[in-house]
């Protein structure tokens, strides 16, 4: 029996440019969604440890704040030494708590940081450290910085407010200047030397000139002797005035937590 094969041509059918294109996008969609998926993983992984950080510097400027033995109202910043990127700021602060007519001490830990994005964000702690008596709020009243409430009432930024406290015009102050009248180094004018030309006309003798001061610590140490001079004969005890207030130390004592409290509100209005 013989057999015979009969060959059989097999030709393979390869795919279309169509095919391979659709094939490549379909891919590329896939993988980028993939790509994206991951890097948001990973930037919110970045974030949360730079939150986790950011955290952890409040924290521990927290619990200094509550190991103090002592606090006063005060603002300090700067950078984490354990972690650069992290910027922290401290705050003490008084506020009064009107239900319970009382005044507290509160602190205040910032941690701020950048994210991935490059927007700032903030962590922020408070607590409420502990409650002000009385006596404690009369003290703060007496402890606040006196050099810059006496400069305050010493110093005079602008030409125009000036020329209205020497009831006179801009121009005759910049003459006065022109004439000797000294300000200070950051262009202050001094109320103590503007008093010397207004009593003199603009013409003040040398002597007169000589008596004029220019920087901050003359003034204090002018002011400090006119204290002293007004000081003598004042008798000491209840009776003789606070300075701050314009009243007696048996009225403060007579006064309740309220009034010292809205005595210190108008005076820093």
């Amino acid at each position: 029996m013989i057999f015979r094969f009969k060959k059989r041509d097999v030709h393979k059918r390869a795919f279309s440019l169509v095919e391979v294109s659709a094939a490549l996008i379909i891919l590329a969609l896939v993988s980028s969604g993939v790509i994206m998926v991951i890097d948001r993983c990973a930037a919110s992984g970045a974030n949360s440890i730079l939150r986790m950080q950011a955290f952890e510097v409040a924290r521990e400027n927290m619990e200094k704040l509550l190991t103090n033995d002592s606090l006063k109202e005060t603002v300090d910043y700067g950078e984490s030494e354990l972690y650069p990127s992290i910027k922290w700021e401290t705050t003490v602060e008084t506020f009064y708590e009107p239900i319970t007519a009382r005044m507290w001490v509160q602190g205040i830990c910032v941690a701020r940081f950048e994210d991935t994005e490059g927007q700032e964000q903030t962590v922020e702690l408070s607590h409420w450290l502990t409650d002000v008596s009385k006596d404690q709020l009369l003290k703060m009243m007496n402890d606040q910085d006196p050099e810059q409430d006496l400069l305050a009432g010493q110093l005079i930024e602008a030409v125009e407010e000036a020329a209205l406290y020497a009831g006179v015009e801009v121009e005759t102050i910049e003459q006065w200047i022109d004439n000797g009248m000294l300000v200070t180094d950051d262009g202050f004018f001094v109320k103590g030397n503007l008093d010397i030309y207004v009593r003199s006309n603009g013409e003040p003798t040398p002597e007169q000139q000589q008596q004029q001061v220019s920087s901050r610590a003359e003034i204090m140490a002018q002011q400090e002797k006119m204290d002293d001079i007004r000081s003598m004969g004042e008798q000491e005890g209840l009776d003789e005035i606070d300075p701050k207030t314009g009243l007696t130390y048996r009225e403060l004592e007579q006064m309740d937590f309220t009034e010292i409290w809205d005595l210190m509100k108008s005076r820093q209005q």
